[in-house]
């Protein structure tokens, strides 16, 4: 494994956000398509011999599948409203969500326990 450790800089570069937001553009379009039949035999002559009501599924998908986009990429750029700027540039020697305290536990080898007095 490598020694370098990342910073929140490296890993939130927004050609990384705009690719997760892609990736589930394009997922949920997929499963637009799949869930309205347009791949079946049915829809699409429906569609030729124009009986088909309403939206067609490929402009269905399209439409979900930029939306979802978006809201994506709305909700990642909030989320990273919410990073300290000064706590950009720093790296990330442990998961984030665990507490401070239980860094100096683990040093100094105590074991959490009752203290036998």
């Amino acid at each position: 494994m490598s020694d370098e450790k990342p910073t929140r800089r490296d890993i939130l570069r927004p050609l990384h956000l705009l690719g997760i937001a892609l990736g589930c553009g394009v997922f949920a379009a997929l499963v637009t398509l799949v869930s309205t039949g347009a791949f079946t035999a049915r829809v699409n002559n429906a569609i030729i011999d124009g009986t088909y009501q309403g939206l067609t599924p490929l402009a269905l998908g399209l439409v979900v599948g930029g939306g979802a986009f978006i809201v994506t990429l709305l909700m990642l750029s909030m989320l990273i409203l919410a990073v300290d700027p000064n706590k950009v540039t720093k790296t990330i020697d442990r998961p984030v969500l665990y507490d401070a305290e239980s860094d100096d536990d683990a040093t100094t080898g105590s074991t959490g326990g009752p203290s036998a007095s």
